[in-house]
């Protein structure tokens, strides 16, 4: 008698549990995706290209135009005091490393402007999410490359989508289902 009242408790109390769980609604969102359907994007993509050509392709060419005439100078010692050799030495070494991790050093640059110029887009998604979130009782929301079945009710993409007035392609919503050509 003693095991099925206990037996009984521990039922109840999943019960109560999984009435508390029901409760908790997860949504998810590929935010990547509301990201490329912002029309802000188009212009932060030129400006980041415009920078990289600008910016980080003149300070490569300016690099490379300081180290050969360094390198001119430290070829040419019958003209230059071996202090000024010595020093155009250590000089090279330095511009050469330079040189030599120039691509990691204009990819962190690049990215550092990207991610400069994005910011106010992602607070603006991320505002969105919230909205959308709050408005429609979700506790959580996930990225949707975190989930692996969840029902189509879930995905908030299309309720970001209009929050942010962005059109999703027909590809994009859930349930989308390709034309079928006719042979």
């Amino acid at each position: 008698m003693k095991k099925l009242k206990m037996f009984a408790v521990v039922v109840g109390l999943l019960i109560a549990g999984g009435g508390v769980n029901a409760q908790t609604k997860i949504g998810y969102i590929d935010a990547e995706t509301i990201l490329y359907l912002m029309p802000e994007v188009a212009k932060i993509d030129s400006l980041v290209q415009i920078y990289q050509r600008d910016t980080v392709g003149k300070e490569f060419n300016s690099l490379m135009a300081t180290y050969q005439f360094k390198d001119s100078i430290y070829r040419d010692s019958l003209k230059v005091p071996a202090a000024v050799r010595e020093q155009t030495g250590k000089e090279l070494a330095q511009l050469t490393q330079t040189l030599q991790n120039w691509q990691q050093i204009a990819q962190e640059a690049v990215q550092g402007k990207q991610s400069q110029l994005l910011a106010p887009v992602m607070k603006k998604i991320q505002e969105a999410i919230q909205a959308v979130a709050k408005e429609k009782g979700y506790a959580y929301v996930v990225s949707r490359e975190s989930i692996i079945v969840a029902p189509d009710a879930d995905n908030l993409l299309q309720a970001v989508a209009k929050k942010l007035n962005v059109t999703v392609p027909p590809q994009l919503l859930p349930g989308y289902k390709p034309p079928v050509s006719a042979r």
